[in-house]
């Protein structure tokens, strides 16, 4: 699927995966500007939830709130695995971290940060 741009789209699984989702989500960016059709549309969800989870760490919880919902609305669409990645897992990893943007503003976070499974 990302043939020429393999790397840049495992470059951000690693930063995600290191807990780095504001580089995760520009690694991605960049990848996402040159895509078509429904990859175009997975990245984007996965730009999302980094965006969202970086508004987390950062006690935003309005903005979380905001991008994580738009990407469980993207990732949702790829169950159970897409690209080599377990989306299952990680949408349910990230529908726990939306309900910590619920809570964020006082630092309280239940849920712990999300990594991507790949197959």
């Amino acid at each position: 699927m990302f043939s020429e741009q393999d790397e840049l789209f495992r470059r951000g699984v690693d930063e995600f995966n290191a807990g780095r989702f504001f580089e995760a989500h520009e690694v991605w960016e960049e990848l996402w500007r040159g895509m078509r059709g429904p990859e175009r549309l997975f990245v984007q969800g996965l730009i999302q939830t980094a965006a969202g989870l970086y508004h987390l760490c950062c006690d935003n919880g309005r903005g979380a709130r905001s991008q994580l919902d738009k990407a469980l609305d993207k990732l949702g669409q790829f169950l159970p695995a897409y690209h080599g990645i377990n989306t299952l897992h990680l949408v349910e990893a990230v529908r726990s971290c939306r309900q910590d943007a619920d809570l964020s503003g006082g630092g309280r976070r239940r849920a712990l940060m999300p990594s991507i499974e790949l197959l």
